[in-house]
């Protein structure tokens, strides 16, 4: 009888230390690092799964919004910026969309406007993040705007330049 109190005891309190574990790692999320909001924007976050080689992926983000379109070649216009995290250096990106948009000047004629997804024009080095599954991609956007991505992974093939 005794033995039996000792031992659902011993199972309650594993069970406790277990679930609080848990809740613990739960708090001690990377993404609890992030604001959940920032000037307003909304956050949006890409988190990655963990893979052999991450340094042979790289992750595109591509920022934009569905828009009623002609036939010309449009861009929204805006900025993407990288800011760290006061206390953890952790890298989040925050998009700033202006009014108007770039488009090319081509008579559409004859041709319906349709709706298509706008993008921000990014330089590569803003477009293309390191692939690291440790860490979210946290993006703060403004309403309305959407953050894609897709994963770039490097060909196991390396070919030698030829020496002229």
């Amino acid at each position: 009888m005794h033995t039996q109190r000792i031992l659902t005891v011993l199972i309650t309190v594993l069970g406790f230390t277990a679930s609080m574990h848990g809740y613990a790692a739960k708090q001690n999320s990377p993404l609890d690092a992030y604001p959940s909001t920032v000037d307003g924007l909304q956050r949006h976050v890409i988190e990655l799964a963990a893979v052999s080689h991450e340094d042979e992926r790289q992750v595109e983000v591509i920022i934009g919004q569905k828009q009623q379109v002609d036939c010309n070649h449009t861009s929204l216009l805006g900025s993407f910026s990288t800011h760290t995290v006061e206390g953890w250096g952790y890298d989040y990106y925050k998009v700033e969309i202006k009014p108007g948009r770039i488009s090319t000047k081509m008579a559409c004629l004859h041709q319906a406007s349709q709706i298509k997804f706008v993008s921000l024009p990014l330089s590569t080095a803003q477009r293309f993040i390191r692939y690291n599954s440790k860490l979210p991609i946290v993006v703060y956007a403004p309403k309305g705007i959407d953050v894609n991505y897709r994963i770039w992974q490097a060909s196991p093939e390396i070919a030698a330049a030829a020496r002229k």
